[in-house]
């Protein structure tokens, strides 16, 4: 198969392919990730199409969307029945937001994306993703409908929900005529579509000019998106049997896995690429960096970015904060401000969405504060943070901690516990549930934010906490290296809490002792995200992986598994 050579000039026409996306639906870091890339690649002058599902739960009218007016059926078989399921689709083309936009809300096109550089977005409207009401898990009003379908729960046809997003954009792209120079796949979800314009036989011709890159975001067991139904695999995909059993992982069809022959793969840092292929942390995946290494395929590390103007605290009424400040300044003033604002909200119980399980008093507000945001679970190091906290707490009355997230029951009864305890009152608060702009909130108002992670592909959370002044601590692991100790935050190498409880007490340290100090670690973090990790920069990265998907191998067929180890 003749490949065909890309370099940034040539590459004018960028298609992605996800499941999620910032300000339309969301479960965690791809929705920023694809919405910043993608408006980046707008910025400079490329047309940038998204497509993603219909949730349930999405109103595209409400959200500028306007029917296309077209509609094609897709080929969704089941081992021996012929099926067909039927796609409408919905659009809005935008304009590429101005590099210092602060307005973070979708904006109607001004010019047509076909004269230029653009972006458009594509929601599939499938019967299979109205009847969902959460991005990849039930949710409670669905566990009531139906109480097979328990909150929490991964939906039951997730494999055929990925199936249909990726067959039914590469028919969209015929309707439409386009023939993109590359097709980017954001994880598990996408991770097929390479090798169906490469084995199936319509889309080969039609795409034989196109490239495809997959980004593994997150290759923890769970997020291969694998089916261990290869008869269903097979018939559902029309791939070959060949190319199922070729690429099975632990028993299942991968489908990371069968992107490899196919297109280049590449994660969310350098340093999670390096543990994938190097380390016993590839436990974690399956061993599917292992794999990949030997299959002689590598395995590209490109750190994520962020768009600091997101982030500004010196715009404070586009964040609702309280008030201003600048840490790039050195000007931290409004940092008090903001924290007296979120303990009235706390003591006040504005958002009562989240439920609030103990307090934190405005007499102790001269205390460092130590927060957190984010999911509750192992893998984001909950139980170490329990063992340090429950350790600490009564022997150090000094410090504050606000916690904001949802995950397991047994992380989140235990925070309710610590939050109960009559010795933690003032000093322990837990807010139970989600929501982003309480969580600027939590940023604004935090000296130090924790982020003890058993792994971490990048992390962002690090990035909008220290745009305000908020240190990380993190466990040295995966993407979190990009936190440098005693420069741009505080790390620990074991994951254990008696390494994270060392890193509180070393910050407190720092707070009491050290305030010139602690000063400049925090304008030292916010210019080096200024210099490395703004998504102009990170795009260039992009553009090269997209060069290498244009003028390599893929396309080869995967090497028999007989000579894979």
């Amino acid at each position: 198969m003749k490949n065909h050579q890309f370099s940034d000039e040539t590459i004018s026409n960028i298609w992605m392919i996800t499941r999620e996306y910032d300000t339309l639906a969301g479960a965690g870091g791809i929705k920023d990730v694809v919405r910043q890339l993608a408006e980046a690649l707008a910025r400079s002058g490329r047309r940038v199409s998204v497509v993603l599902p219909l949730y349930g739960f999405i109103d595209p009218e409400a959200l500028g969307f306007t029917s296309m007016k077209l509609h094609f059926e897709v080929e969704m078989n089941y081992v021996g029945v012929e099926r067909l399921e039927l796609v409408q689709v919905f659009s809005r083309h935008l304009t590429a937001p101005p590099a210092q936009s602060k307005d973070r809300s979708l904006r109607p096109v001004l010019v047509p994306p076909s004269k230029g550089g653009g972006l458009s977005l594509y929601l599939l409207d499938a019967q299979r993703y109205q009847n969902k009401q959460g991005v990849y898990t039930y949710t409670a009003a669905e566990e009531a409908l139906h109480t097979d379908h328990r909150q929490g729960t991964g939906h039951f046809d997730y494999f055929a929900m990925n199936v249909l997003l990726q067959k039914a954009s590469l028919a969209l792209m015929i309707r439409l005529n386009e023939r993109p120079e590359v097709i980017h796949c954001h994880d598990g979800h996408a991770a097929l579509l390479p090798t169906l314009i490469r084995e199936l036989e319509g889309f080969r011709h039609y795409f034989a000019t196109s490239a495809a890159v997959v980004t593994v975001h997150n290759a923890g067991r769970g997020y291969h998106q694998e089916v261990d139904d290869l008869p269903f695999a097979a018939a559902i995909t029309g791939l070959p049997t060949r190319v199922i059993h070729d690429n099975l992982l632990d028993g299942s069809f991968d489908p990371l896995l069968a992107a490899s022959a196919y297109a280049p793969l590449n994660t969310v840092s350098e340093n999670y690429a390096r543990e994938l292929r190097e380390s016993d942390d590839d436990m974690l995946t399956g061993w599917l960096g292992h794999r990949l290494l030997a299959r002689g395929v590598s395995l590209t590390g490109i750190t994520n970015g962020i768009n600091p103007e997101d982030f500004n605290p010196e715009k404070p009424e586009k964040l609702d904060l309280a008030a201003a400040f600048s840490p790039g300044k050195g000007d931290l003033a409004g940092k008090a401000i903001c924290r007296a604002g979120l303990l009235k909200a706390l003591a006040t119980d504005r958002w009562p969405h989240l439920r609030r399980v103990g307090s934190l008093t405005a007499d102790q507000a001269g205390l460092p504060l130590f927060t957190f945001v984010g999911r509750l679970t192992a893998q984001k190091g909950v139980d170490k943070l329990l063992g340090a906290l429950e350790t600490l707490m009564p022997m150090d009355r000094g410090f504050q901690v606000l916690i904001l997230g949802s995950g397991e029951q047994g992380c989140e009864q235990a925070l309710i516990r610590l939050a109960q305890d009559e010795a933690n009152r003032g000093r322990f608060c837990f807010l139970q549930g989600y929501d982003a702009q309480v969580a600027i909130q939590l940023f604004a108002a935090g000296d130090f934010l924790l982020i003890p992670s058993a792994y971490e592909p990048c992390g962002l959370t690090d990035y909008m906490a220290q745009l305000f002044g908020n240190l990380p601590i993190v466990h040295h692991v995966g993407g979190l290296v990009k936190v440098l100790d005693g420069q741009t935050g505080l790390a620990y190498r074991e994951h254990k809490s008696a390494a994270l409880m060392g890193a509180i007490q070393r910050a407190i340290a720092l707070f009491r002792r050290e305030p010139e100090k602690l000063l400049n670690m925090q304008q030292t973090a916010f210019w080096h995200i200024q210099k490395h990790y703004t998504w102009e920069r990170v795009m260039q990265s992009y553009l090269e992986l997209y060069g290498k998907a244009g003028g390599g191998f893929w396309g080869k067929r995967t090497k028999s598994p007989n000579t894979d180890l």
